[in-house]
């Protein structure tokens, strides 16, 4: 699907909108050729739709985020655990039938020591586990493999409770779960013209709803990226961000706010080229901010850009 190009300063310019308008005609004509009422997502795993794989560097936007929308079920696992791969295509098995009810995140703990730390902190010492999150309150859920019904009727007895206590909505049987929701397109014209009109708390709420849907949306991750962004320079001046980075280029703080600035006014390449000179020239913890900032910036652009794919690696030889 093709990438949508939002301004960067927080609003959508009127070439965008016409371009991703004639995007989504595009999508609805194959759609229409195809018989499918909406064309399936690209890259989607093997579980459906509703199984998203996440990151280190994505867990806040996947998992916490997308919790204030869908609760989501978080699958802690990893290459080497046998009973990890038993309950992992169980738990994919019934996201895709609860159809958007709740999101499966998969966390390969080998692959994202970050995540993996944090799961020992919270006092579980072996997977498979699976923690419930909602509206960004992590509830430990499971620990161990089960069969199929047993984890069906664990997951049946965590939404009643969320019920009672009042954190979701009851879902009548038999009801899809999004039926009543706008389209997917018409909450990108929502989100859209939010982002042209300033107003990025309804952005970032269609966005969202966007998210909820179909969790591998690239677009509505960027879009929810340029938001965050775009709040963030609100609260600058620009121009004293900008001399205060020059007075200070030992300042990791005062880097990342000129990097906010420069993206917004179109300057990428010198956002990230100077981030990664401020990775450079720090340590320690002024270090680790600077490097996960130019991480959030990456999310601000499609993963293909070929600016993305340099600052990646200008990053990775800063760091090593």
């Amino acid at each position: 699907m093709p990438s949508r190009d939002f301004s960067m300063y927080g609003a959508v310019d009127l070439g965008a909108v016409q371009a991703a308008s004639k995007q989504r005609q595009e999508r609805q004509a194959r759609a229409a050729q195809t018989g499918d009422g909406a064309p399936a997502p690209a890259g989607a795993p093997a579980g459906g739709p509703f199984v998203v794989d996440v990151t280190d560097q994505t867990f806040n936007t996947e998992v916490v985020e997308r919790s204030q929308a869908v609760p989501v079920l978080v699958d802690f696992w990893a290459e080497w655990c046998g009973p990890c791969k038993q309950l992992g295509p169980i738990l994919e098995k019934l996201a895709e039938e609860a159809a958007g009810r709740w999101v499966l995140a998969k966390v390969d703990i080998d692959a994202n020591p970050q995540l993996g730390a944090y799961m020992q902190q919270m006092g579980v010492r072996g997977i498979p586990f699976v923690a419930a999150v909602v509206q960004g309150q992590l509830l430990p859920f499971l620990n161990g493999a089960a069969p199929e019904a047993q984890v069906r009727q664990a997951i049946d007895q965590l939404f009643e409770a969320l019920v009672k206590e009042g954190l979701i909505p009851e879902i009548p049987a038999g009801e899809a779960p999004a039926s009543d929701l706008p389209s997917a397109d018409t909450t990108y014209d929502a989100a859209e013209d939010a982002l042209r009109a300033g107003d990025l708390d309804a952005a970032r709420a269609a966005f969202q709803d966007i998210l909820a849907r179909d969790p591998r949306d690239d677009e509505a991750r960027r879009g929810i990226a340029l938001v965050d962004l775009s709040g963030r320079v609100q609260e600058l001046d620009a121009q004293r961000a900008l001399q205060d980075a020059e007075a200070k280029p030992g300042d990791a703080q005062a880097q990342i706010d000129a990097a906010d600035v420069e993206m917004v006014s179109g300057q990428v390449e010198a956002a990230f080229a100077r981030l990664v000179s401020a990775v450079r020239r720090t340590a320690g913890d002024d270090r680790d901010a600077v490097r996960k900032h130019l991480l959030t910036l990456f999310e601000v652009l499609p993963q293909d850009d070929p600016r993305v794919a340099k600052g990646r690696r200008s990053l990775q030889s800063a760091l090593f």
